[in-house]
């Protein structure tokens, strides 16, 4: 799993059992392995590849996970009997008929020799869906006993029930941004803590600028890519009309508004389950509206949260059973998704 706001490549080794209809999961070891600068680069620039720029990369890309998937098995003395794969998202216009993952899975079969699942996406926006969000199935069937999931990552998106149905959507961008204004103010990947953050103050003209987005009004089922974000949100936030720490600070708080004001008009405020990098940002955090009641669970799941659920579709897959619900994406049905290279 390659998340938006590229952290780096997750790695989690989780082992499932059947227990009547019920799933359970075991995480066996989990491992983040950073970028290296020249992948960064490559990564964060790949939106404006030429066509076959993009194929080498896509394929380089599929290599590198697979050595760096066998790596971590030989470390962990482990076999495993499928490797699901997300890839890292480069271009997400379900309106338009696309989604691209790059991490090419035959690539990655070809260097591990193992049953691969890979490419989750394009299936759900060829039947007309968004082809996110995906984790909702897993938070459904593995996290039942809480009232709605909330990941926070490049981009924050929830998932709970409603009338017997699971419904899901991207909220809001959240570490795309934060980060991004990190690294261009203050050469760092990211804002620890919510330190730099909780330092400015509240420019309320700038809050309603970014409080007045369409894509808020919009009704689900909808999705978020970085084409969206970066052209709404970097014109506003390059302003030279604020300090850096008030720019970011502002966004924690208009952050903090849209996601409490979705929670609590879909009314599943209370045990709501946060994992994500953004979980370990206590200013953003504190943002939330005190009427939301969440848990943070133990710093593996808040890591590998999502990287599990795509082991867990993967599974789903390989037994072609449904793993993607046309009542979260909007597609015209549900169905099983991803492609399978048999190594």
């Amino acid at each position: 799993m390659s998340g938006t706001s590229l952290d780096g490549l997750d790695l989690c080794l989780v082992e499932f059992n059947q227990k009547g209809k019920q799933w359970k999961y075991e995480i066996v070891a989990c491992e983040t392995i950073s970028y290296t600068k020249k992948w960064t680069a490559r990564l964060t620039k790949a939106t404006k590849f030429s066509s076959a720029k993009l194929c080498q990369l896509d394929h380089e890309y599929g290599k590198l996970i697979g050595r760096e998937v066998k790596a971590f098995l030989k470390k962990n003395h482990q076999e495993v009997d499928l490797i699901a794969s997300h890839g890292h998202t480069v271009h997400h216009q379900p309106k338009k008929g696309f989604t691209l993952q790059i991490g090419n899975g035959a690539a990655i079969a070809a260097e591990t020799n193992c049953l691969i699942v890979s490419d989750f996406r394009s299936q759900d926006v060829a039947l007309g869906g968004q082809g996110a969000p995906l984790v909702p199935l897993g938070d459904r069937d593995l996290f039942m006993q809480h009232e709605a999931c909330l990941n926070i990552g490049g981009i924050t998106n929830v998932s709970f029930q409603s009338n017997g149905k699971r419904i899901a959507l991207d909220i809001a961008p959240s570490n795309l941004v934060l980060n991004k204004l990190s690294e261009t103010f203050f050469s760092l990947t990211y804002d620890k803590d919510g330190e730099l953050s909780r330092k400015g103050v509240l420019h309320q003209k700038l809050m309603e600028q970014l409080d007045s987005w369409p894509y808020y009004r919009q009704q689900h089922p909808k999705s978020l890519g970085q084409e969206d974000i970066f052209p709404a949100f970097f014109n506003l936030l390059n302003s030279d009309q604020y300090s850096p720490i008030d720019l970011m600070h502002t966004f924690c708080k208009h952050w903090g508004k849209q996601v409490s004001r979705l929670l609590l008009k879909e009314g599943v405020s209370d045990n709501v389950l946060i994992t994500g990098g953004g979980a370990k940002n206590k200013f953003l955090l504190e943002c939330l509206d005190q009427k939301i009641n969440y848990h943070l669970p133990e710093e593996n799941l808040i890591d590998f949260k999502e990287a599990l659920i795509f082991a867990y579709l993967g599974l789903k897959r390989s037994l072609n059973e449904i793993n993607v619900l046309s009542s979260v994406t909007g597609a015209t049905q549900d169905h099983s998704a991803g492609a399978i290279y048999m190594g």
